[in-house]
């Protein structure tokens, strides 16, 4: 995506997921809103885009954050509203291992508290290294933590995965947790380090 596209991505996030209210939009239960509502919207608070530029930066994304109706007339955020939503994922059976990209400075906490969603409604979990190490070096100095997913689902925790991929799930205790093979970079663990 070109530095415009970017921007509006940005601008999208923040309505979508954060503050509906600063392009006057009002959500539904399930985070949607009418396409043609978001494009008011947006030109009403200043920051207009027209339908082909909504719909490319959609497409073009590469975190996939939004997703239309199937019928292309409402849109929403995929995950990581700060606002309630119920956005309806069926609960799924997820892969053994899944992974949490985080910051080192917030490692003590979490080897106390698991992995809480803060301010989203959800934790955001990473099917593989990489991508979770993306999602950590936006928090500072990347880590990437391991959860034992099959663990949570066989004791009953439901797990949902969105339209991108992102596995989501109300907490993580720390027990399900592996503080033995924390991984710094790509492909550094922790044995590496010491």
């Amino acid at each position: 995506m070109n530095n415009d596209q970017v921007r509006t991505s940005k601008f999208l996030s923040l309505i979508l997921r954060h503050k509906p209210e600063k392009a006057k939009l009002t959500l539904d239960d399930s985070g949607w809103c009418s396409v043609d509502e978001l494009l008011r919207g947006c030109a009403a608070g200043g920051y207009g885009i027209s339908r082909e530029e909504l719909n490319t930066v959609v497409a073009e994304n590469d975190k996939k954050r939004f997703e239309f109706s199937d019928d292309g007339t409402r849109i929403r955020a995929s995950q990581g509203h700060s606002i309630e939503v119920n956005l309806r994922y069926i609960p799924k059976q997820p892969p053994a291992d899944l992974y949490h990209g985080t910051a080192i400075r917030f490692l003590d906490s979490i080897k106390k508290l698991g992995l809480i969603k803060g301010s989203r409604q959800q934790v955001h979990l990473s099917p593989d290294l990489e991508t979770a190490f993306k999602v950590g070096k936006r928090h500072g100095k990347p880590l990437v933590i391991r959860v034992d997913a099959k663990g949570m689902h066989a004791s009953g925790i439901p797990f949902y995965l969105t339209p991108n991929r992102v596995w989501l799930v109300d907490a993580v205790p720390p027990e399900y947790l592996s503080f033995d093979d924390l991984h710094f970079s790509h492909g550094e663990s922790l044995q590496k380090q010491k």
